[in-house]
């Protein structure tokens, strides 16, 4: 078992072990003395994992409640979370009890969010079951969910107490999703660390993913502890994003998932940056030919100056200039601020 200790929130351990689905509850209940357990998880991941997680969880004498939503980036939305913290009220959930939110991205925002709204916050624990989220979004707190008019903009800041990632789960994900969180460990290597991107870059992934995950999860601990709440340095997190957000509010959230917008966004920003001189030649190249390695997308349909209109409601956006991160090579990321009037010029539109 890989064990790390995240000290953001009131502190909580992750840990990586094949198999530990089935052994949750025993860990569960070492953090939490909850009654009531309201497992959140989705359509397409409850019928694998859901009675296996139930059931640990039962055995360790918790009573487990569940509730299933629609999979889908579309559901990520106010009345879902609003439905799940109806659900919590109705089965009469207390401060003292606990949310586990069982799959992906979309659900730990969404389960997380209610938590932290429930009761004006009650403890929750991260189950994630795709790559995106093992590597990435399970960690660090950020709860959230889309609205028409950009993504994740409503949403707050809710640490987990736990989180146990089983990296058996990623068998049962399509290629499509395996890729899509592959997007955010290039990422990580893009902004912290180059020995990370090389490996990724060298090696076949899927023949070392748990060392993959808790460079990952490693990487990401030390960017949160020193910045919780993305006053700083966390927003290199967003490597990528701006315009990937942009891109995923193209497709209205539907025909282009999370990890390829983010891909393509990489790809954009590096090449920009580029021809202004900011960031070492060959970056985006390099980039983009990783990313067709674990075949991820590296350019969108929709035409740049679009992209650039869309990425006004960025959520990373002050009074007049939005922070884009930026690499000065390989490894090495940094925050950028760029006017409003400036951005057009920055993509070359």
């Amino acid at each position: 078992m890989k064990k790390l200790f995240v000290n953001a929130g009131k502190g909580y351990e992750i840990l990586i072990e094949k198999g530990i689905l089935s052994s949750c509850g025993e860990y569960i209940r070492k953090v939490s003395n909850a009654k009531k357990v309201c497992i959140v998880s989705d359509s397409n991941v409850f019928p694998l994992y859901g009675e296996r997680v139930k059931a640990s969880l039962e055995c360790s004498g918790f009573e487990a409640l569940c509730f299933v939503f629609e999979a889908g980036e579309a559901s990520k939305k106010p009345e879902t979370v609003l439905n799940i913290v109806e659900f919590l009220a109705e089965n009469g959930l207390t401060r003292d009890d606990l949310v586990v939110a069982l799959g992906g991205g979309v659900c730990g925002d969404m389960a997380g969010f209610a938590a932290a709204i429930y009761l004006r916050g009650i403890d929750f624990v991260q189950l994630p079951t795709s790559l995106l989220a093992q590597v990435d979004s399970s960690v660090g707190g950020k709860t959230a969910v889309d609205l028409p008019q950009g993504k994740n903009l409503c949403g707050a800041f809710h640490q987990p107490s736990l989180v146990l990632i089983d990296s058996t789960t990623l068998d049962t994900l399509s290629p499509h999703f395996f890729s899509d969180g592959m997007a955010e460990a290039i990422k990580m290597g893009c902004i912290k660390s180059k020995s990370l991107f090389e490996k990724i870059e060298n090696e076949n992934a899927k023949n070392i993913i748990d060392d993959i995950i808790f460079e990952c999860v490693s990487l990401k601990a030390e960017v949160v502890e020193r910045d919780e709440k993305e006053k700083g340095e966390r927003a290199l997190l967003n490597f990528g994003h701006t315009a990937g957000h942009a891109i995923e509010r193209l497709h209205n959230f539907e025909t282009v998932s999370h990890g390829e917008a983010v891909g393509i966004g990489m790809v954009l920003i590096c090449r920009a940056a580029e021809k202004n001189g900011v960031t070492e030649k060959g970056c985006g190249e390099r980039i983009a030919r990783v990313l067709k390695k674990y075949n991820l997308k590296t350019e969108d349909e929709n035409s740049l100056s679009d992209i650039v209109n869309a990425m006004r409601s960025d959520k990373k956006r002050t009074a007049s200039s939005i922070k884009f991160i930026m690499l000065k090579d390989i490894g090495y990321g940094f925050i950028n601020p760029v006017s409003y009037s400036d951005i057009p010029g920055l993509f070359g539109v």
